[in-house]
């Protein structure tokens, strides 16, 4: 078995695909992780704009998470239209270009793009925040820890959805069952305490308010809030991974997705407000999770309290793999339409399509890196572009109703929810766009640019080589051939028995680097290669020797070529190249790569006239 077998698995065959679909109970972890995991990041985002209000901040929370509650049950109802008016998936992209038009289309997926990267280096780096407050002395080590769980995440990515479901079930359900156990004890302290719980392990005291409340505040702290709601346009994405019934499987599951993030969300908000609970300032010393002063106020610094965090360190880490299971299906449809390289199309050894895997996976690594890692840093570029896809998506589904028909009812739903979308974009960008929001705003036209650009190349491709006419068999003249040689050897024999069954014109050159170097080879060549031509009636190969002052090899050989080519505008020219083909591959390492940086150059520099045929020679040891 190789060890790419034992990393990956093996490979599946494409009559396996069916199998690999899959059901509610692993579409949660696989599509709903991202969105599920926000609970633990989003509520802290907001309470972290609160700190300047002191004690005072904690009761804002409440309210703020009641309007995000109410914006996010909006926005479920519209994907759930979208999931039944287009169950092959591709989510706002599919859905804005088929009603709005390509170019909404290609906005759609810029920030859906941007969000996708934005999503596994938040998610990873709050988990790995959460591991670092219950841990501080990890603190230094961040970078180094949320880019190795980035590389595990890959491996199990590249292993196929299917496998993916079911390692990440476990610490998925184990996430909810602990978040939920959490605040059904904290409810029931509350309410048997009047409204006023005595913590098991009292939070941090609250700096001393520092500001006064005011309402660009509390616009900054609902758009901090909002990247609770990123992620729930996963499942709409994804539909074609559900097995059958697809639509129906994939509405449960969003469905579910949905009412857990509400409960946990208005749980959280609900025990921060009870137990007096505000966020610590991300990446100083001291520094807590608000879920870990929480799970410490409701339950102490028990079994329950590391099996917990555990869990939501897992869970937040994971969540990454909402994004390597969309981003890759997104970058196939774009590229499917002409957008983005063919390579995103293409389907790897597990069914999963790995271009795309390692193109998420080396972003998030460069944001994780420009960042340290830190959850906070990488907060404010994240809602404008999940928002913006929403807008897009609803706005889009409101023409497609329409179009075709449906009920006020569908349009009603959609319109809202491209109506609260849109505003909230506006409220994020504003409320972040000094803190970082303003890099999306570059980030999205250039993406679209990039995207445009790779549209218009294949099309000129297309164009240019597109022919109805037959193809012409007359007056065909064999070709040319040069035949670069060093000395003479079983590669440069057998390379020139080659080159008589293709053309009967033979130029074999030498390039002379020091004076007489070639006066051996010009013997044997006279006697091994010309007189068996003329032995066997065949006209001999002529031996061009270049004469080369500054001892250069490769330039003079070059440009011999394209000399003989533009000598030759008519007729091809064929370079032969001989080349030694190591078996182990650090044999290379003794050998010059002349025949490579040939080939590279005549490729690079060469016309359609000039055609490279390689000869390879396999070594034996």
């Amino acid at each position: 078995m190789e060890l790419l077998d034992v990393l990956l698995g093996r490979p599946l065959a494409s009559k396996e695909a069916r199998a690999e679909r899959i059901g509610p109970m692993a579409g949660i972890p696989i599509f709903g992780l991202d969105a599920l995991s926000s609970a633990a990041y989003g509520p802290e985002a907001a309470l972290t704009l609160l700190i300047p209000l002191g004690a005072a901040g904690v009761a804002y929370i409440l309210p703020i998470t009641i309007s995000i509650v109410i914006l996010l049950t909006i926005v479920y109802f519209s994907y759930r239209q979208t999931i039944e008016a287009y169950p092959g998936g591709g989510g706002s992209y599919t859905v804005a270009r088929e009603n709005l038009g390509p170019s909404a289309g290609l906005l759609a997926a810029s920030a859906l793009m941007i969000d996708y990267v934005l999503t596994v280096a938040v998610g990873i780096s709050a988990g790995v925040g959460a591991l670092v407050s219950a841990a501080p002395k990890l603190q230094s080590h961040t970078l180094a820890i949320c880019l190795g769980i980035l590389v595990l995440i890959v491996i199990v990515n590249l292993r196929g959805v299917r496998e993916a479901g079911v390692v990440f079930m476990i610490p998925t359900y184990l996430f909810l069952g602990s978040l939920l156990i959490m605040i059904a004890i904290g409810l029931m302290k509350t309410l048997s305490s009047g409204g006023h719980p005595t913590a098991v392990v009292a939070a941090p005291a609250m700096p001393a308010a520092a500001a006064a409340v005011s309402a660009w505040m509390l616009l900054q702290v609902f758009a901090s809030g909002c990247t609770a709601m990123t992620g729930v346009e996963a499942v709409s994405n994804g539909v074609s991974a559900f097995r059958e019934p697809t639509n129906k499987n994939a509405q449960r599951t969003l469905t579910i997705i949905i009412a857990l993030l509400i409960v946990l969300l208005a749980g959280i908000a609900y025990l921060c407000k009870a137990y007096g609970i505000g966020a610590t300032d991300p990446g100083k010393e001291g520094y807590q999770s608000v879920l870990s002063m929480l799970l410490a106020a409701v339950a102490g610094h028990g079994w329950f309290y590391y099996v917990s965090i555990g869990s939501i360190l897992l869970v937040l880490c994971l969540s990454a793999n909402t994004a390597f299971a969309d981003f890759p299906r997104l970058c196939r449809i774009i590229a499917i339409d002409g957008y983005l390289p063919h390579g995103f199309s293409t389907v790897g050894r597990r069914l999963v399509f790995t271009q795309g895997i390692w193109v998420l996976a080396a972003l998030s690594a460069l944001l994780l890196t420009i960042f340290g890692g830190v959850t906070d840093r990488l907060i404010p570029l994240y809602a404008v572009g999940a928002f913006l896809a929403f807008t897009l998506s609803q706005a889009g589904m409101v023409v497609h109703w329409r179009r075709h028909g449906g009920e006020w009812s569908h349009i009603l739903i959609n319109g809202t929810g491209a109506i609260a979308t849109g505003i909230t974009v506006a409220v994020v960008l504003v409320a972040k766009f000094v803190e970082g929001a303003w890099i999306t705003l570059l980030l999205i036209p250039t993406i679209l640019a990039v995207m445009l650009a790779v549209k218009h190349h294949y099309e000129r491709v297309a164009e240019e080589i597109a022919s109805t006419e037959p193809v012409d068999l007359t007056k065909i003249e064999p070709p040319i051939v040069v035949l670069p040689a060093y000395v003479w050897n079983r590669v440069t024999r057998e390379a020139l028995r080659f080159v008589y069954g293709i053309s009967h014109e033979i130029r074999a050159v030498s390039v002379e680097a020091e004076e007489n170097s070639c006066s051996a080879f010009r013997d044997n060549w006279a006697r091994l290669a010309e007189q068996p031509a003329r032995d066997a009636g065949l006209p001999p190969p002529k031996l061009d020797v270049i004469t080369s002052p500054y001892r250069r090899v490769m330039r003079p050989l070059y440009d011999y070529i394209l000399q003989l080519a533009k000598e030759n505008p008519t007729r091809q020219i064929a370079v032969v190249i001989p080349e030694l083909v190591k078996r182990r591959w650090y044999h290379n390492l003794m050998h010059n790569q002349r025949a490579a940086i040939l080939k590279t150059w005549l490729l690079v520099g060469g016309n359609r006239n000039i055609i490279v045929i390689n000869v390879p020679w396999y070594t034996e040891g």
